[in-house]
């Protein structure tokens, strides 16, 4: 018997004589792909102690986040009753109320504003966590609404859209087949950490590893070659990738010769970026431009991951990402075993290979029959294969009130410092007839709100969770609801009653609708009750490789598209054509005399995900104050010390923080973790520094100074 599986049967002792029960669960703080499983300890109906579940893709771990889950689920903020704003939006002055006053409350406004104005002036919106979603997207479009919205339109859509504009659909990397892997600004380790356990194997069985990225990472020891660019030039590095790979001939000439449009166009293009002028452009030596350009396409197979979002967030973002995916085509990587595999999700992004319906659960009403979503006319490429309203027009339209109003917002999760000029987003928000927020704590944009429901954790509710490794779990309570607050998934069929009487599925359930969403799998919820720490499926189908051979590519041309017809068709760049950041040492030279620096922001931290764990003690220890990183080298030149107060800033404004000195980042960069209430990172950002095609924020290149703060 090894260790873990020894204190796993001591623990089950100690159950017996203690008193203490170990319920399964899983820890919903971070993104869906992770959502570990957590032995909870109950005691006398309280969590006593968390840790990671034996049978989970964790395997017996937890993060720091994770470890923190009582102090999250307990803290003294948790909402545990519905709320009624009595004093001035954003003061924080609320009484509370019965459920039952406050969703009548809630439909009553939401179906004026629809007699008034029509449905499509209520948002629906969900942030973090994002479980709720099939449920809340069926709820709008039930009620009439297009403007079902998420955090999504600055996470991975982007991603996901490039990739359709190349080949026709999404696709991910088979990191256990393949034999190089090019990471593209992704820090795996920190993002996803039980992941990152089948990339150590894979590298310990000879997986070859580029690494792409300003940052020093925690992969970067990991990798043979790490090409550190100069942030917002990836669109430039990839086009230099291209040009070795073409004129040494290590293309795949076959795919590209049977299954690709508008090469000759993409070679002509590439020709301009040699490696000793992508140096000048990106920082990376032209020798390891050279060296990584003949690992990876002389790997075969070999895959590119990319993060959800990194490559995306610049004014230049959806080009460079079509640019980094070009070269699995160019490499003839795409749709093989261990290169980048076609494997469409299944459930809230997650490919396992048991099907569901939940695209036709979410989808209630065709877009034909509603208004355009809010966006559309900005985006109308992003909104054309992302089945959502974007997000980040929503204060644009909220102040304009064009071409329709948006008065009232229904939102789950809301976090006004999501968008680029956060200010800015927290003061539209304020314009609104009627908001609602559904949250666990009181933060600052529930303060905003007209009514707040409370919500409970994932250790208070039952969820539908599928995971990677064919796998798929019914959750169950660890404990009852805090006070009076409620799943998520209540709430909204509860509303469901009002908002949309005439959606019978709905109106028939929770536990109703995952069914009908389960029904191509074969199973019920109630047959998953009977496997509280889930069932492993094996009798599934995994989708075949090279399907474009039968298929073709779900393109307009049918190919896998170098020059994308959709861009031209809307008066677009055709090809990945890389364009300077708009705001650069480059670009803006007059900008870069006052802020020499250029200031990226967002990386991930293990112990903070987004604004959610600022303020659980044993998390915020780790970090008490805000930080910016910089390197000593400028830290030199502006006489600055570690942990110096200093004011960090834009054109737009400075915030307070304190100077980390590190060699993580370049010399010239200064990177800030975001979301921090006392130092709001995305007040410095205008709220249109946006990429004009997916309308992605650009938090990762503008340009910024760090001076010593007055005393």
């Amino acid at each position: 018997m090894n260790d873990r599986h020894a204190e796993t049967a001591n623990s089950l002792r100690d159950e017996k004589t203690t008193g203490t029960e170990i319920r399964p669960t899983i820890c919903s703080i971070c993104n869906p792909g992770s959502h570990c499983g957590v032995d909870a300890y109950v005691k006398n109906r309280r969590i006593v102690k968390v840790k990671g579940s034996m049978e989970t893709h964790n395997a017996g771990t937890l993060c720091a986040k994770g470890a923190a889950g009582r102090q999250y689920v307990y803290h003294a903020d948790r909402l545990t009753t519905p709320l009624i704003r009595t004093g001035e939006r954003g003061t924080g002055r609320f009484e509370p109320v019965s459920w039952k006053d406050a969703l009548s409350l809630i439909s009553k406004r939401l179906n004026e504003i629809k007699t008034q104005t029509g449905p499509e002036s209520v948002i629906f919106y969900a942030g973090y966590p994002k479980w709720m979603r099939p449920f809340l997207k069926r709820l709008a479009h039930s009620f009439g609404s297009p403007n079902y919205a998420s955090e999504s339109s600055t996470c991975h859509t982007a991603v996901k859209l490039a990739a359709i504009l190349n080949y026709g659909e999404d696709v991910s990397p088979e990191v256990d087949r393949a034999k190089c892997l090019l990471v593209w600004s992704r820090n795996p380790f920190y993002s996803n950490p039980p992941r990152s356990r089948g990339l150590l194997v894979a590298r310990k069985k000879g997986l070859k590893i580029i690494e792409v990225g300003p940052l020093v990472t925690p992969l970067t020891r990991h990798a043979d070659i790490h090409l550190r660019i100069r942030p917002g030039t990836s669109g430039a590095l990839a086009l230099a990738l291209a040009h070795v790979i073409i004129e040494e001939g290590i293309y795949d000439r076959d795919f590209v010769n049977r299954w690709t449009l508008g090469f000759d166009e993409y070679q002509n293009l590439a020709r301009g970026f040699a490696p000793d002028a992508a140096e000048k452009i990106t920082g990376v030596p032209a020798e390891l431009i050279v060296r990584a350009a003949r690992l990876f396409a002389g790997s075969k197979p070999a895959a590119i991951m990319t993060g959800a979002s990194p490559t995306v967030h610049h004014t230049n973002g959806l080009q460079n990402q079509r640019a980094i995916n070009a070269l699995v085509g160019l490499t003839g990587n795409f749709d093989v075993p261990g290169g980048n595999h076609v494997f469409p999700s299944n459930y809230l992004y997650i490919s396992n290979g048991v099907e569901t319906r939940d695209g036709e659960f979410m989808q209630s009403r065709p877009w034909s029959e509603m208004a355009p979503r809010v966006g559309e006319d900005k985006h109308p490429v992003w909104c054309r294969f992302i089945p959502e309203a974007h997000s980040m027009m929503a204060p644009f339209q909220i102040r304009s009130q064009k071409p329709y109003p948006i008065r009232g917002m229904l939102a789950f999760g809301l976090n006004y410092r999501m968008w680029p000029g956060s200010d800015f987003a927290r003061e539209s928000f304020k314009k609104l007839d009627f908001l609602v927020d559904v949250d666990l704590f009181m933060t600052d944009t529930a303060k905003l709100a007209d009514v707040v429901l409370p919500a409970c954790s994932s250790y208070e509710r039952s969820e539908l969770k599928f995971y990677p490794e064919k796998r798929i779990l019914w959750t169950r309570p660890a404990i009852e609801p805090l006070g009076q607050s409620r799943s998520d998934a209540d709430i909204i069929f509860d509303l469901a009653e009002t908002l949309a009487p005439d959606d019978d599925l709905l109106r028939s359930g929770y536990e109703a609708s995952v069914d009908w969403i389960l029904k191509p799998s074969g199973f019920k919820v109630a047959d998953l009750k009977q496997y509280p720490r889930g069932l492993i499926v094996n009798d599934v189908s995994i989708p075949p490789y090279r399907k474009y051979e039968k298929e073709g590519f779900k393109t307009p041309s049918g190919k896998m598209e170098f020059t994308s017809i959709v861009l031209a068709d809307h008066g677009l760049d055709s090809l990945p054509i890389y364009r300077e950041p708009v705001l650069s040492p480059v670009s803006a030279p007059e900008t870069a005399k006052d802020f020499p620096l250029i200031l990226t922001t967002g990386a991930r931290l293990p112990f903070f995900i987004h604004s959610r764990a600022y303020r659980v003690p044993r998390l915020l220890h780790f970090q008490p104050d805000p930080m910016a990183d910089m390197n000593p080298v400028d830290a030199r030149e502006r006489d600055l010390n570690q942990g110096d107060w200093v004011l960090l800033s834009t054109s737009r404004g400075a915030v307070r923080v304190r100077a980390n000195l590190t060699e993580t980042v370049p010399p010239g960069v200064v990177n800030m973790y975001h979301g921090r209430p006392e130092a709001d990172v995305n007040t410095l950002i205008d709220p249109d520094y946006r990429d004009p095609i997916s309308g992605f924020p650009a938090f990762k290149s503008l340009l910024c100074e760090v001076k010593k703060a007055p005393e």
